[in-house]
């Protein structure tokens, strides 16, 4: 009995299980999808997925069933200015500038009520829950409700009240979980980082101030907050990928002026960085994944 399990559970040397990373990073994240595509193409398996923020995102909607084809055809739907209007709630919610209803209806339209043990590509989401100061990694229940979670930025969406937790955007404390799909039983772990910088939300903030929509008094105290978590959150990512130590970081190279706003109008430019910085990785791509 105890050969034949050893048998049964024994993997070639030349199959290794694949683990996928990807970070938050707002509408830069669109990235994630040119990377994707590639990894398709190429026939590279993606056994494992982990995603933070916009990252979680897009890892969920792929471990769901949307192919990378869907995803870019989303994201060039959405790139209309007209149309991402429409997902603006109307009215001040108290602990965002958007409560984020209108996002989880948009979102419950292509995940449905799906649950984490019927995703296709097994997923973990990272958040972090602000009653305890910890990282909560997200693998059980409602895909929607961590999806939800783990775009929760703060100052822009409402957090996520769960029992006793109030979670929000798992980029305050992992917002590249290398380390978490090394811990879901990755033998190789791809990371994709598209962090933002300080220079980055300072000139998302500027755009902000000509928007009619948002008051200006809140934009000012969103550009404080989110510096500040930019600082940290920079330091935080570095710690974790020497912790991590992923065996490839795919870093896109993000069309200059790109922000979380205005990567959203400017998707094709945002797929196709990251469709060149996983073509100019193939080489050691393939190796990882035993065929090089």
């Amino acid at each position: 009995m105890r050969r034949f399990l050893e048998e049964l559970f024994k993997r070639e040397p030349s199959s290794p299980r694949i683990g996928l990373a990807l970070s938050g990073g707002g509408a830069r994240g669109l990235a994630h999808i040119g990377v994707l595509k590639v990894l398709e193409r190429e026939g590279i398996p993606i056994h494992l997925l982990a995603g933070t923020s916009m990252g979680g995102l897009v890892a969920a909607a792929y471990a769901a069933g949307l192919s990378p084809h869907d995803l870019e055809k989303e994201a060039l739907r959405m790139s209309n200015p007209r149309w991402l209007i429409t997902l603006l709630d109307r009215g001040l919610p108290r602990r965002g500038l958007l409560a984020g209803q209108k996002v989880i209806g948009y979102l419950a339209e292509h995940l449905g009520e799906i649950t984490f043990d019927q995703l296709r590509v097994p997923l973990a989401l990272v958040a972090v829950d602000l009653n305890k100061g910890e990282k909560v990694i997200l693998r059980e229940g409602s895909v929607l409700e961590a999806v939800r979670a783990t775009i929760a930025l703060p100052g822009l969406f409402a957090p996520v009240e769960r029992g006793e937790q109030m979670l929000v955007d798992g980029g305050l404390l992992d917002n590249l979980p290398a380390d978490v799909v090394r811990e879901m039983g990755a033998d190789v772990v791809i990371a994709v980082d598209i962090s933002t910088d300080e220079k980055v939300v300072a000139l998302f903030t500027r755009e902000l101030h000509g928007r009619r929509f948002v008051p200006e008094s809140l934009v000012d105290m969103v550009d404080v907050l989110w510096r500040s978590v930019a600082v940290m959150m920079k330091e935080v990512n570095r710690r974790n990928l020497e912790l991590a130590s992923p065996d490839l970081l795919i870093h896109p190279d993000i069309p200059q002026g790109v922000t979380a706003l205005t990567g959203l109008t400017r998707a094709a430019e945002v797929i196709a960085a990251g469709e060149r910085a996983a073509q100019e990785a193939l080489p050691r791509l393939r190796e990882l994944a035993g065929g090089g």
